[in-house]
């Protein structure tokens, strides 16, 4: 069996010491600070959230089954199958030593966050592990599934590969390529799996420009070549849920969201064809992202919790929710990807050229990212979390800057 790499890269960051000690919001309540009160600039952070109103991204449209269509839609597949929502306007909050510093937009208003629906899920998988339910990443996911109904036309693509192949809509991991996929394939998008779920062929998502290659490019092995893919992500929603034979939104309800006292708004979707039978119930798979529509539609206040509780590495005001052990692997990259680790942190380390992903943040900082975009950046050198929904992807990082020169600039 393949070994990951997480035993000799989990030290790769290294986090500050004595970030724990600070404030935690109860449920219901969250104190807010003046940027004089936690050592920040108020002029700088008054123009950060100038900038964050001044830069919405005009090319994602506010109905997002409008802008969908205009994007997404135009693949092969495309269609959506799972639920949309008409968004408002730029919205945010800077989060420091846990109090709230700034907010602009409507930061309570449930909105779609796309591929931020990625770290939910990872983080769900890893409740999951902690549980004993799956003994290790670098298991293979073949020996933990059972076998499953998914509606005709779905499985794996046939051994030949020979036009659409011969689909087996109850085994997923049988193929001579696919069952050799570990759950850390999954975890980082490494996996490559082939196949089709919830009508949606993996080439289909992000397909190269030449047709020819949709159905004839070569497999690499699972674990060497890095590839964003929803469908693969999909794929582990599902695996997910046959090993814990629950809704994952339940499983993260209890084991995260309530006890760091998000509220009770935010929801997780499937698709419309995304059901299956688990102990003679219908249970729904759930989407990692909003690429055909559902995923996690959740408020810019729940999304700041969240991202301070990943801040904290799973800690939640003196209680481990879930094993900093996992959030080492998660903010890992992998041998694939080097400013990837678990889906969907988004590492700002810098590559081989020395370039980060966000210039003017630290190498320990990462991002949870979405479609928008949606951003939760947490900052453990400055003790920060920022989010920023429906911003340009460009205005980030000046954005970021702002804020991060407000620190100690009083």
């Amino acid at each position: 069996m393949r070994k990951s790499l997480l035993p000799v890269l989990v030290l790769s960051i290294v986090l500050p010491v004595g970030l724990a000690a600070q404030y935690f919001p109860e449920r219901g309540d969250w104190e807010t600070r003046t940027p004089e009160q936690v050592g920040m600039d108020p002029a700088g952070i008054a123009a950060a959230v100038a900038h964050a109103l001044a830069s919405e991204n005009t090319g994602n449209a506010r109905d997002q089954e409008f802008a969908h269509q205009t994007s997404f839609a135009r693949e092969p597949y495309g269609e959506g199958v799972g639920p949309f929502k008409v968004r408002e306007g730029p919205a945010g909050l800077i989060v420091k030593d846990g109090y709230i510093i700034a907010e602009w937009g409507d930061t309570r208003r449930v909105d779609m966050t796309y591929s931020v629906s990625k770290s939910f899920l990872s983080t769900t998988v890893g409740l999951i592990w902690e549980d004993g339910l799956i003994a290790s990443v670098d298991d293979e996911v073949r020996p933990y599934m059972g076998p499953i109904g998914v509606p005709p036309g779905d499985g794996e693509a046939g051994v030949d590969r020979d036009g659409f192949g011969k689909p087996d809509p109850t085994s997923l991991f049988e193929s001579e390529h696919n069952r050799q996929i570990t759950w850390d394939d999954l975890l980082r998008q490494t996996s490559n799996w082939a196949g089709t779920l919830w009508g949606k062929p993996d080439w289909a998502d992000r397909p190269d420009r030449d047709p020819t290659t949709w159905l004839t490019k070569e497999r690499a092995e699972p674990g060497t070549v890095y590839e964003y893919n929803d469908t693969r992500v999909n794929l582990l929603a599902l695996a997910a849920t046959n090993v814990v034979r629950r809704p994952l939104p339940a499983v993260l309800r209890q084991g995260i969201m309530d006890p760091i006292g998000a509220s009770p708004t935010w929801r997780w979707h499937g698709y419309e064809n995304s059901w299956i039978t688990l102990d003679g119930r219908r249970v729904q798979a759930v989407s990692g992202g909003g690429h055909w529509g559902g995923g996690m539609f959740i408020s810019a206040r729940d999304q700041a919790r969240f991202g301070l509780f990943t801040l904290h590495s799973g800690n939640w005001n003196g209680e481990q929710l879930l094993a900093e052990e996992w959030f080492g692997w998660s903010r890992t990259p992998g041998p694939a990807n080097g400013s990837y680790g678990f889906m969907n942190f988004m590492l700002n380390l810098p590559n081989a050229d020395g370039q980060k992903r966000y210039p003017s943040a630290p190498d320990s900082a990462w991002a949870h990212l979405g479609n928008g975009t949606n951003m939760i950046y947490c900052d453990p050198e400055n003790n920060l979390v920022v989010v920023a929904r429906w911003i340009s992807g460009r205005e980030i990082d000046p954005l970021l800057k702002l804020i991060i020169e407000s620190v100690g600039a009083r």
